[in-house]
């Protein structure tokens, strides 16, 4: 069977084949290089395998293993072996480097590092650099109540855990952004670079400034195989592999062989070909402020999979062969032979040579490492609440809509924020940046271009000068691709950075399970003593489904929330401002906020105001609350609840609440609004939650209560599932009706359109009995009326484009 090309792909074993030539390392780095590798692979596979006899110094013996064997053994030599060299290169010429591991599953290869340095140790002293250490150190990998099998927060050094491949460029370069200094070592694994988001974080060198930023060292870990299928990359020859990253703007150099010593030495004088190149640009960028972009090194790693491991077991290809993917030797359990071959692969790497009789790495081994912070694995990054800083806040209230008429003042709340927004970035210049996918000026937020343009080192035309708003040292970070905005973001908060993210709703959702990881990555933080905590995660929704209907049924989803109200109510909150003033409220409070997802949905057309600056921080302190100026209920029971949760569900609960008003003066109406939405939820249940004394106080036990929602209404019901008098609620909201509609027509489509909600309320205020009949009607009418005239004109009505809270006539 012949490939698609006359081109042959490259085998990863035999001498090294590399583009940099040279031999840097005397034979006796060479030997203590070796050792350590060895040190590092005993211990991974002690890892996988072992909870006794850490140090094989009796025979094998099947007390010795763990029940479980869980855990994955191929990409661990590559990352060790990587690592290892970069030690002697931070020693060298005294780096500041960050370790990256993209793989996924690679967690042994990380951590057998840390432990190696001491930095494991430290942090975790039951975990000694002794034999007893060694072995609780081995015992706690894949197994109950110890640590999983990614670089996962409780990995000394980590930022990214891997759980979900594809995110470890961006990551990486969100950690070098405004970290000059910094080099973030990356490993791409071969499986993870088929993934679209790591195709796409190729591009991130377009906005890396040499002057201001890092450097992301990637090394693209060739490796052949997944689970149980070849890799694309590693499957191609070595002039397309070439082609393709060329292409993508690297500069690729090529380590590629088995055989250790001649590895060494390849490696050793490539990784310090990269590093020299990265500081040369970075030189000449500094020296002349001129910011340009280089054609960045990178390193192309083809090693086998499992390397070291035996080539064969029982007639089948283990080391370099998708075997090597997980546990490498499935049955030792329950096949005496392998149990022997372990032993016998273990003991190959000769630990006793490598630990002293007290279970301790030899001095002559300890001293490769480097010291202190500059260890990678200590390095303060990856603990970035180490290096977080409060933002310098401008007074948001200053920016605050003034003589506000409730109801009528009609203002661009989106607009305005984008004033604060720019303040902000202009007192924050190197520990803020606001990222989206090419949406900034298109979400009313252009205003942040007078602080910060965007980030730009690609090519520049005339046409730009219009306009344009590029620049190398820009604050705003757009390209089209959410998932590398969010990993940008992700990365720069992680490193102790503070960020927004804004998009389009209907589109957020392609981000869904980065927001899932790092929703599990905080919340796993707080359970680890020595995570300092980091800014929280900021994401802007707007462009949302009500004032999508020009777009059509493609472009109406509100469904991210349901994402977000899945994840722990220790990490997540999410906000929906209904006007500028609790926008600009909000706002200030999540980026003065830490350890969270906070997601914040506001629509950035002009809409009406409803709150002057102190009712509005008092609404949102509140996070729910009566609006009085709407109700009529004043010192008596309500007949009817109206309440609204986001802008423009906001306004169409207030116009049917004077509906009900105008035809039925005599009905009792509370009109209330729903800020933070996990208000919502019991106190039992959430941080925010409400005790049901307070939602009895608000939405009554025995009155129905009409609900007009943002998104989906069955989140409403599961948040409030099981509060006093729940059968009452009738919650209005997005039933996955859409076209090409005007606004209004949206609205009646899925009935959160005011007639909809007042006809509602008619119907379930039981004492009404039949006397509102001819309301009814008359509101039917002009339903139908508003709907004709829409789908005629492709205009809603004059009366509905600009309604306004009637106030009585002076």
């Amino acid at each position: 069977m012949a490939p698609n090309t006359g081109e042959k792909s490259i085998s990863a074993y035999g001498e090294a084949r590399s583009t940099v030539e040279g031999k840097p390392l005397d034979a006796e780095e060479v030997r203590k290089m070796n050792a350590y590798f060895r040190a590092s692979m005993y211990l991974c596979l002690g890892m996988l395998y072992l909870r006794e006899n850490p140090l094989l110094t009796e025979p094998l013996k099947l007390e010795h293993l763990k029940a479980r064997l869980l855990g994955h053994w191929g990409s661990d030599a590559g990352q060790s072996f990587t690592w290892i060299h970069m030690n002697r290169l931070i020693k060298k010429y005294d780096l500041d480097v960050l370790f990256v591991s993209g793989p996924g599953h690679g967690a042994p290869g990380i951590i057998s590092q840390s432990y190696l340095e001491g930095v494991y140790s430290e942090v975790y002293p039951d975990k000694a650099e002794d034999t007893e250490g060694m072995q609780k150190f081995f015992k706690q990998f894949s197994f109950p109540g110890g640590i999983g099998s990614h670089a996962t927060p409780e990995t000394p050094g980590s930022i990214h855990e891997g759980g979900e491949l594809g995110y470890s460029l961006s990551h990486a370069f969100g950690s070098v952004f405004d970290n000059p200094n910094l080099i973030t070592l990356t490993m791409v694994g071969d499986g993870e670079s088929e993934t679209g988001p790591l195709a796409t974080s190729w591009h991130s060198t377009k906005f890396l400034n040499p002057i201001a930023d890092g450097a992301v060292l990637p090394v693209l870990h060739l490796n052949g195989y997944k689970i149980n299928n070849p890799t694309v990359l590693a499957r191609i020859s070595h002039d397309e592999l070439t082609a393709l990253l060329v292409g993508y703007g690297w500069k690729p150099y090529f380590v590629e062989g088995s055989d250790f010593d001649t590895m060494h030495q390849a490696m050793a004088a490539t990784l310090e070909q990269c590093v020299l190149e990265i500081k040369k640009h970075q030189k000449q960028a500094r020296e002349t402020k001129t910011p340009f972009r280089p054609r960045w090194p990178m390193i192309v790693l083809r090693t086998p999979k499992g390397w070291s491991a035996p080539r064969e077991v029982d007639g089948h290809l283990l080391e370099g062969f998708w075997r090597a993917h997980q546990i490498p030797i499935t049955d030792v359990r329950t096949n005496p032979p392998h149990l022997k071959l372990l032993e016998t692969w273990m003991k190959g790497y000769k630990p006793e040579e490598l630990f002293d009789k007290n279970g301790t790495l030899i001095p002559e081994l300890k001293e490769l490492a480097p010291t202190g912070n500059s260890r990678m694995s200590a390095n303060p990054v990856g603990n970035g609440g180490l290096l977080r800083r409060p933002l310098n806040m401008p007074d948001f209230r200053e920016y605050g809509f003034t003589d506000i008429v409730p109801g009528s003042t009609i203002k661009g709340g989106m607009a305005n924020m984008a004033k604060f927004l720019r303040d902000l970035v202009a007192q924050n210049m190197k520990t803020f940046r606001l990222f989206g996918p090419d949406e900034t000026e298109s979400n009313k937020l252009a205003e942040v271009y007078k602080s910060g343009k965007k980030v730009w080192m690609g090519d520049y035309f005339e046409e730009d000068k219009d306009g344009g708003n590029l620049a190398p040292d820009g604050r705003v970070m757009e390209i089209l691709s959410e998932h590398t905005c969010e990993g940008w973001l992700e990365g720069y908060v992680l490193s102790g950075r503070h960020g927004l993210l804004n998009s389009y709703e209907p589109f957020i959702h392609v981000i869904d399970s980065m927001v899932n990881q790092h929703c599990k990555w905080i919340e796993k933080c707080l359970e680890v003593e020595w995570r300092a905590k980091i800014a929280s995660l900021n994401i802007l929704i707007t462009a949302t489904v009500w004032r999508q209907d020009h777009n059509g049924f493609t472009h109406q989803d509100p469904g991210f929330l349901d994402v977000v109200a899945n994840k722990s109510p220790e990490v997540v909150r999410i906000y929906l401002p209904p006007d500028g003033n609790t926008l600009l409220s909000v706002m200030d409070h999540c980026f003065r906020s830490v350890n969270y997802v906070n997601v914040i949905v506001a629509d950035k057309q002009e809409h009406i105001q409803f709150l002057n600056m102190d009712e509005a921080v008092a609404h949102c302190t509140k996070g729910l609350g009566i609006w009085d100026w709407a109700s009529n209920d004043q010192n008596s029971e309500p007949d009817v609840v109206i309440a609204s949760c986001g802008d423009v569900s906001t306004h169409e609960a207030l116009a049917a609440t004077a509906l009900l008003r105008e035809h039925l003066p005599d009905l009792k109406v509370r009109f209330v609004n729903v800020v933070d939405l996990f208000r919502l939820i019991s106190t039992l249940h959430h941080p925010h939650g409400m005790s049901d004394k307070k939602w009895k106080a608000i939405f009554t036990t025995d009155k129905p209560i009409i609900f007009n929602f943002h998104s989906y209404p069955w989140l409403i019901h599961r948040l409030t599932y099981n509060r006093p008098g729940q059968h009452n609620l009738h919650v209005r909201g997005y039933r996955e009706k859409g076209n090409i509609d005007t606004p209004f027509e949206l609205a009646m489509r899925n009935n959160t359109d005011r007639y909809s909600l007042a006809i509602d309320a008619i119907d379930l205020v039981q004492s009404l009995g039949n006397t509102a009949a001819g309301v009814r009607e008359k509101l039917i009418n002009a339903q139908l009326a508003a709907k004709e005239e829409a789908f005629n004109n492709g205009l809603d009505p004059e009366h509905i484009r600009n309604w306004s809270w009637p106030w009585p006539k002076k």
